[in-house]
Order: C-alpha cells, then structure tokens, then sequence
C-alpha cells in the first residue's frame, strides 16, 4: 500500500521552506489565465528563480526539475483525512503513484487575483471539501499531463497521440523513449494551459475508489506532525488567556501586582473582555494568571440561567411573525380531515470540546503580521488580522496547520482576534493558549431549539400535511457579513427539515429566530444534525402510531427517491432489522439525504436495570456517490456516529448566573474506549457525484439512538441528552 508523505508548513526561520525543491519546475493552476500563464513561463527562465508565490493559486500541482510532485490542496487537514483524499483525485489524472506527491495546505497569500472562484475565500467546512474539488482537482492534473506528453512530442519529434504518460514517466509506444515528468516540466510550463481536457472515464481510474492509508498517519505517530499547538519561532513567549467569566461581562479593575513578582512572568495584558499574562513558558503564564485580582461588570447576565433560555426559546416557537422555509400547502382548501399527531423536541446548546483547545501564535510588527494557527478559514482569519492591524492584508501572512479536531469551531475566527489585539500591545512573538476549560467555558456552542412538528394523517396512515415549527438562535447571523437582516431566513436553522428524502404532502416549515446571549456557532452536522433528529424522531412516531414497522412505514414515503431506498433496504438486511431482540434491547432507524448523501442506519441499544445506556451494535450504509478513497469514508463515519452519540447521551451546555456550568471532560464527558460499540459501515458503489461524508454519520446518530431507546423501552424521550433525561423521566412535552 502506498505511503503519502506530507510536508511540515511555512516555518518563521524560512517561510520558503517548503517552496525550496521547485527549483526550476512548474507550477500550474486550476485554470490559468494567461496573466498567470506569462508568469510562470518568466519564472523559468532561470534554472535558481523559484515561481514567484503570486502564481500560486492554491490547489496547484506542482512538478520540480527533480521530479517531485506536490499538490497544494485548498482545504486543511482537521482529522477528516483530506490530504490523503484530494491528493488521490490528483493523482489519479495525473498519472502518479500517490507516494510521489507531497501534501501543502493552500495559504491565502499565496493565492493570486486570477485564481478560479471558489479558491478566492478558502474555507473547510460543511462537507464540501470533495464536492467543491471533485472537478477542478481532476481537470488539474488532467492539464498538467496533457502538457508534458506536449512538450515530450516537441523534444522526441514523434507525435503525441503515440505517447503515453505512466506512474511519473512519458514513454512511447515503441519503447525507444522513456524519460521522468521533470525532465519535460520546463518545457511545458512555456506553453499555454489547456482551457479544456478530457477526464478519465471511471472504468479508467486506477486510484479512485480504493483505499489508501491517511498522508498524516506517519507524522502523528512520530511526533514530526506540527499542530497549531506545537508552533516554535525564535524569541517567542506563552500566554495563558482568561476571558470574562460571565456572558457578556466586561473588565472593571486588574490589580497585577503579585502576579508580577513571579519569577518568569514577563508581562500582563487586558482588553476590555479579556486578560493574558506572558511568561517564558504556560505554566509560568498559568500560575501568573490564578495570581491575579480581577474584578469583572457582570452586566445585565449575571442572573441569567438554563431555564431562562429554554422559556424563551419556548415561547419563541408560539409566536409570529415566523418565516416561512417551504410552503407546498394548497391556497384555499377546506380543513384537513384525518388523525393529527403532534409532538415538540428540545435541543440543548453543545460545545464542540476538540482535543486541541484554541490557540494562535502572532508576531505583529509595524510592517507585517505573521500568524501560526490551525483555521478552517485562512482567507477570513487574515482579514480579521487586518482589520485589527490596520495592515493590508498582503502584509498579513496564515501559516496554517493541521488542526486537533475542531468540529466546526475553527470556522470562527473569535479567539485570533482576541489574540491579535493582545500581540498589537507587544513586540515579540507570543503564543496564546486557552485551558481546556476556557476552550468549553468561551466556546461558541451549537445553539438550543425548541421545535413543534405535527402531521395529519389519511385512513392508510400516510401523511396528508407535515408541518414543522423551528425555534432558535441564528448561527449565520454570527458568521455572515453584517449578520441576518430582520426577517431573513438562517437557512441553515430550517436544514433537513426543508429537505427531507420523503414525499410529503402539503409542507410547511417555518422558523422564528429566538436569540439568546449565549453566542452561538456552526457544530459538526450543522442544521440537519439538528433537524434529521426531529424529522426522524417523528417519523417514528407516526410508524407507532399506525402499528407500522418503522422500516416499511419509511419506504412507502420513498417513491420517488431511489438511492434512500437502496440505503434503507441494504442497512436492514445488514443489521438483521427483523431479527427478535432480548428484552430491554431495542433498534433505531435513521434515514437522511444530507451534504448530498444518502445514509441510512441502525443502533441497537440496550437499557439496563442499573439506569445506564450502552450501544451495543451500529450498522450504516451510505450512498454518497463516487467513494474516492474507502478507507477514509468509513473511517469519518466511524467518527461521526461516535461524536454524535456522545452529544447524545451526554452533552449539554448549561448556565447558572450568567456563567457556563461546564468546565472539562469531567462534566462534559465524551463516549470513552470501552463504550464504542462495533460500527458496520456498508459503502454503496456509485458513479454519481461525491456527496459530502464528513457530517454524515454525526447526523444519523441522534435519531438512530433516540429511536432504538423507544424500541427497547416504549418511552418517547424527546429531549437529549438521553442519559439523564431518560432515566430522570424528563423526556420532553408532547
């Protein structure tokens, strides 16, 4: 099996590090303008000028005169396995062992005016790593072959369509000639990028759809792998950053006075939110920080509780005006006549709680900025720096990093801002750190909802109307530009209930934005993590209703989709649905379309006498599309269930005078070693599309496990986490 090696990024002591084998090679853009195309011809005049960075697009694969490959992914690597999945795609057009190809995260400065749309804002985030690149990482190198065999015809004087490029090599069919791809990457860098090329056929791919071992797996396991976290550069300080305790809260007094006599403490700084104290080392800053008396304005917070949020967000869910996300109900028809059903489900506020906390390492000068961090968003992160500096953004430089887990946290870009308005106040180098529980206590926490669903149901027990109430902050109104505008739908806040793989009759979704102080972020499964829990809790629901086995009640809503019931029938045969159960075991279903996926899966789950809840068996099957490298499609689907299970039947944020209750792992615990369960995952072979994989399981995991709990028990918990509620007999209103 073939091994990927992956570089380290951009160090202080040599920010060309990791440019220096391209020697006098090419480099070559997704779709090159001929700006670019001019420019990279102009670089290769001379065998010691390097390609200038501003005709690195980003996603760029590049070829020295030594043969080395590289491809500069526009994604970064969080534990998702995307090195290893887009450098495959890569290959596979290009024509290369994957061992041959070095692995660099695409960096915002790198990237030139002319680069294509979707690499001018680089972001990873949403499953959308694969279904973003799919194409243009596949046209790339498809261009950059295409090009060599060019200039191999040029130099052997034998026409092209007689040549064929192998594992690195251009041969002729004759066998007369046979030379490297480096030895032509000069010559092909002179003519003009092909605006369109021919790709592989999939009856064609060598590569794709095999399984290939993680790029990363030999860094993580010998410790060379450099985390945002392990940032070392010359002249550097720590510090230990402690924000306001509760929500909202701003700095009154900070007397320094004993912290500064510690030996190693170097220094103490404050914004009006937050305190760092800089030492030569984090347990230094972390002693230096506990010597400190502060006295913080707790502000209009400072009562402010669990149970005020959930009344609030409740009440929300009665109110109007609501907006309207889909309305397929006929105008002007008499009232509905048949059986209602209806039921409310309440979700908690979640933290993301990564391995690695937040944490950033800026070195500001009156000329530039260079920033060391791990971020889903390097584009946005170099903006926000900026903007604080007041330098122009090309003076601002993201050296990004592989990230420890972020589960969507590192799309926001709050705890670098604060860090930058720490480092604008020295002159050196400082890594700031947040402690585990400053990472769960300042975390921008998935948002509460309170949701009212019900449907009418016909003599057959099929649905005639669906409608679906959502209540709750609004995620988007914290990232987008400017926020939500009044009366502007979070279509985020209304996925999967918008969208779901049924034919449902006269649907009426709606949403009423309820805020709350607690700030909010994107949590991985966003909206339908939420929504798919609620959609498929009901479905069940009804299934019980009509004394219908949940599985046959779903595929009689499926008619017109397919792939859900391909899904649907596969992950029954695997789990054996229809197989008796002991008492006290039972089996959930869930069934979603989401990130352009089609997934379904059973939990078996057991209920014991000592009040406790372990999962015994989980199978999945998923449709999503071309399976570009299989092992790391079931590897995300093995750790998307297990995130999502853990939230489950633990997570919850709650708040007691303005403050979060929670602190560390130990009152916000994670499923350890011995609770993970077997996990089936069955990978459909498809030629369409790849739909996203990432937050697929994640998705599945709430209802699938909420469901199972009622199968074992009989008892509806309509609120999670499980392991409390369900025990404490809170499950929810009906």
């Amino acid at each position: 099996m073939p091994s990927l090696f992956v570089s380290k990024t951009d160090n202080a002591l040599n920010p060309l590090l990791r440019r220096h084998f391209l020697g006098g090679g090419i480099a070559l853009a997704f779709a090159a303008l001929p700006a670019a195309r001019s420019k990279v011809a102009l670089a290769q005049t001379s065998q010691n000028v390097r390609p200038p960075s501003d005709i690195t697009l980003g996603g760029v694969v590049r070829i020295g005169s030594d043969n080395k490959i590289s491809l500069i992914v526009p994604n970064i690597e969080m534990g998702q396995g995307i090195y290893t999945t887009e450098a495959i795609i890569i290959a596979e057009e290009l024509e290369v062992d994957p061992k041959d190809i070095t692995v660099l995260p695409a960096l915002p400065q790198d990237v030139s005016d002319v680069a294509p749309k979707f690499l001018k804002s680089l972001s990873t985030g949403g499953s959308r790593s694969v279904r973003n690149g799919w194409v243009p990482l596949r046209q790339a190198g498809a261009a950059v072959r295409l090009m060599l065999l060019t200039a191999a015809a040029a130099r052997w004087n034998i026409p092209q369509h007689l040549l064929a490029a192998e594992n690195g090599y251009i041969k002729d069919h004759t066998g007369q000639h046979c030379a490297q791809y480096g030895d032509f990457a000069v010559d092909a860098a002179r003519q003009n990028i092909p605006q369109n090329v021919q790709l592989k056929a999939p009856s064609d791919w060598k590569l794709i759809g095999k399984s290939f071992p993680r790029v990363d797996i030999p860094a993580k396991t010998n410790g060379t792998a450099v985390f945002g976290i392990d940032v070392r550069v010359p002249e550097m300080a720590i510090g230990a950053v402690m924000g306001a305790p509760v929500i909202g809260a701003t700095l009154d007094t900070l007397d320094d006075t004993q912290c500064r006599t510690i030996p190693g403490v170097l220094n103490v700084l404050k914004t009006s939110t937050a305190v760092a104290v800089i030492a030569r080392n984090y347990w230094t800053a972390r002693k230096g920080l506990a010597a400190l008396k502060i006295k913080w304005v707790e502000g209009k917070n400072s009562s402010l509780s669990s149970e005020d949020i959930r009344r609030k967000i409740r009440d929300a869910s009665l109110s109007v005006p609501e907006i309207i996300a889909r309305d397929d109900k006929p105008k002007n028809t008499s009232a509905e006549s048949g059986k209602k059903l209806e039921a409310t489900y309440e979700l908690p506020f979640l933290s993301h709680a990564p391995m690695e906390p937040a944490n950033v390492t800026l070195h500001v000068r009156a000329e530039r900025c260079d920033v060391w961090m791990g971020t889903q968003v390097p584009t946005r992160a170099r903006a926000a720096v900026a903007k604080i500096t007041g330098l122009p953004p090309e003076k601002v430089a993201i050296h990004n990093h592989m990230i420890g887990g972020s589960f969507g946290r590192r799309l926001a870009t709050d705890f670098l801002e604060q860090a930058t308005h720490f480092a604008c106040q020295v002159s050196h180098p400082v890594k700031f750190i947040w402690s585990r529980e400053e990472d769960i206590r300042q975390d921008l926490f998935r948002p509460a909802y309170y949701d009212r669903i019900s449907a009418t149901l016909g003599q057959n027990g099929q649905p005639l109307s669906w409608q679906h109430h959502v209540s709750g902050p609004s995620v988007v109104d914290r990232f987008a530009p400017g926020g939500l505008p009044a009366g502007k739908l979070d279509t985020d806040a209304v996925a999967g209930a918008v969208d779901t793989p049924y034919d449902l009759p006269q649907m009426f979704v709606t949403w009423t934005r309820a805020d709350t102080p607690v700030p909010v972020g994107w949590w991985r499964g966003v909206g339908p993590a939420h929504n798919v829990y609620v959609v498929e809790s009901f479905i069940d629901e009804l299934a019980a209703a009509t004394h219908t086995d949940p599985l046959e009640y779903r595929l009689r809503l499926l008619g017109k989709n397919p792939r859900s019931v391909a899904v649907l029938k596969r992950v029954a045969e695997e789990s054996q649905w229809s197989k008796p159960l002991p008492t006290g075991t039972g089996r959930g279903l869930a069934l979603h379309n989401a990130f352009g996926s089609h997934c379904a899966v059973v939990t078996e789950a057991v209920v014991t006498d000592k009040k406790s809840i372990a999962i015994k068996k989980v199978t999945a099957v998923v449709d999503c599309g071309v399976a570009v490298n299989t092992d790391a499609l079931i590897a995300q689907m093995e750790g998307g269930l297990l995130f999502g299970f853990s939230a489950a039947l633990y997570g919850e944020i709650t708040i007691k005078n303005g403050r979060i209750e929670q602190s560390n792992f130990h009152n916000y615990p994670l499923m350890r070693i011995n609770d993970v369960p077997p996990i089936d995952v069955h990978i459909i072979k498809s030629t369409d599309s790849p739909g996203g994989i990432g937050e697929v399981g994640t998705t599945a995991a709430f209802p699938s496990l909420g469901n199972a709990l009622f199968n074992a028990t009989g008892k509806r918990c309509r609120r999670y986490p499980f392991s409390p509620h369900f025990f404490n007999g809170d499950y929810g209103s009906i």
